[in-house]
């Protein structure tokens, strides 16, 4: 499923393409090596990775344990896939990230959130779930066939208020703009205490999860 792609994830991936392009016989080597790396139980979720740089695989670490939400709720292994020139994407057990994005850094963060709390909504949310969700988010439906505009799926509107929502930091490009951005359309508190109602789990596994691994975000 792609994820939005904003103006300045762009201007942030065209610059790291032209500074590394030199580099991309070495970059990947290095890529189908640890492609082959062994599954990995990062703080933030469980999941492995796919190829993608010692630095690059940080960056999404980083990324997850820079937000209070309680990734460990995702009961599957996710498969991050780290490519060069891919669109940012998820499907159920797995998330593809574009290398180039992550190696702006922080500026990746927001988007390595978004991709992970779409698995949030395959293997967590029920539709019974959805349903009191979708009233507060106002999209024309949770997923969509192709026909309707990406912002008007709650399915995007509910990962960029997770992200948003969980790291509401100057650095997160899912900051919205307006109230008719995707991750505009609910206060953070609000949707915070409203997801938090629908799935009371992550109140606890977040409270345990700031012992164990404190967080490295604002």
């Amino acid at each position: 499923m792609p994820s939005r792609v904003s103006s300045r994830r762009v201007a942030a991936s065209s610059f790291r393409s032209a500074v590394l392009k030199r580099l991309a016989p070495t970059l990947a080597l290095a890529a189908a090596a640890l492609a082959l790396a062994p599954a990995a139980l990062a703080a933030g979720g469980t999941y492995v990775f796919a190829g993608g740089t010692p630095g690059e695989q940080a960056q999404v670490v980083q990324a997850l344990r820079a937000s209070s939400f309680p990734w460990g709720v995702v009961p599957e292994t996710v498969t991050i896939h780290i490519e060069r020139g891919v669109p940012s994407r998820a499907l159920p057990g797995a998330i593809w990230l574009d290398a180039d994005l992550l190696d702006a850094g922080r500026f990746a963060w927001g988007v390595v959130q978004h991709e992970y709390a779409h698995q949030v909504d395959f293997f967590v949310l029920r539709d019974e779930q959805r349903e009191p969700l979708h009233a507060l988010l106002g999209g024309a439906a949770w997923w969509g066939d192709g026909l309707l505009a990406h912002g008007a799926l709650d399915s995007e509107r509910f990962a960029d208020e997770v992200a948003w929502s969980f790291w509401p930091s100057p650095d997160n490009v899912m900051r919205p703009e307006s109230a008719q951005d995707e991750g505009g359309r609910v206060a953070p508190a609000a949707f915070r205490a409203a997801l938090a109602a629908i799935l009371p789990q992550i109140v606890t596994q977040r409270t345990t999860a700031a012992v164990k691994h404190p967080r490295t975000g604002r």
